[in-house]
């Protein structure tokens, strides 16, 4: 296993983040960019809202990306070496697109409980300031726990342009990547991506999330896949990998997938947004 370095370790336990980490070479993350794209044209509208999730599912190279073994590496530095595939969510800005996330912590509303699970972001595009990078909060995720107002924003990218109020934009960090580069984030570290004001298009798969086998869902149900190691626990419905692109039987069980990701995200909630 090459996985992160003890620094690496030590520098995600005090930041709540680790970043860049090289997993894919430039040509190669552009490759499946443009296989992303081919998708899109013939399945475009399957992809969106609700459908941007979980297509490890029903897209070969996503399932690939989702299970590749330089990123389990990393995943298993600091979660250990049982290791489920909990979800994939393709963040795409185009561009000069009006779409942000706001300030959030994803343990907020998913109900995976106890908080051994790490969030990846790897980029299939470059990732910079102009085009709406991640930004970080280093250390805010060692307090737990923080107040979100549920705005529905239109132009949030989020379930429920959830937002923490009152973070220090002088003490958060550009997580600014190149295509095939990957970062890291803990459950509970506040973090957010501003608009695309260039002229191209920013790509991003993330996989929400990588979890320990101990880990439980308490507001519903999420599908998972073995990615490393074995499930002791089984707390979760296993569904098989993809066999093919958009496989009938696959995109049933995916669909399922999204409901009930759209359950559990909107536990307790006044109402449904479109994600």
């Amino acid at each position: 296993m090459s996985g992160l370095s003890a620094d690496e370790v030590q520098f995600y336990q005090k930041n709540g983040y680790i970043s860049p980490i090289n997993i894919l070479s430039e040509k190669e993350a552009i490759s499946f960019h443009e296989e992303l794209q081919s998708i899109e044209s013939k399945y475009g509208s399957d992809l969106t809202d609700l459908g941007r999730n979980n297509t490890h599912q029903v897209i070969p190279f996503v399932d690939q990306l989702a299970h590749h073994p330089k990123i389990l590496d990393a995943v298993q530095s600091i979660i250990g070496q049982n290791i489920l595939v909990a979800g994939t969510t393709l963040f795409i800005k185009e561009p000069e697109q009006a779409g942000f996330i706001s300030w959030h912590q994803d343990a907020k509303y998913n109900g995976l409980k106890p908080y051994n699970w790490v969030t990846a972001w790897l980029a299939l595009t470059e990732v910079n300031v102009e085009n709406g990078c991640m930004y970080m909060w280093p250390g805010s995720h060692i307090d737990g726990e923080r107040e979100h107002d549920d705005t529905y924003g239109k132009d949030n990218l989020l379930t429920r342009g959830q937002t923490v109020a009152n973070v220090p934009d002088n003490e958060t960090v550009a997580i600014e990547l190149k295509p095939g580069q990957l970062s890291l984030h803990h459950p509970w570290i506040v973090h957010g991506s501003g608009q695309n004001t260039s002229k191209t298009r920013r790509v991003g798969l993330a996989i929400q999330s990588y979890l320990a086998t101990d880990v439980e869902q308490i507001n519903g149900e999420t599908y998972v896949q073995l990615g490393r190691g074995i499930d002791e626990y089984n707390h979760h419905p296993h569904v098989m990998r993809a066999t093919g692109l958009m496989v009938e039987p696959e995109v049933v069980y995916w669909n399922k997938a999204n409901k009930a990701l759209q359950g559990v995200l909107y536990h307790g909630a006044k109402k449904l947004g479109k994600f």
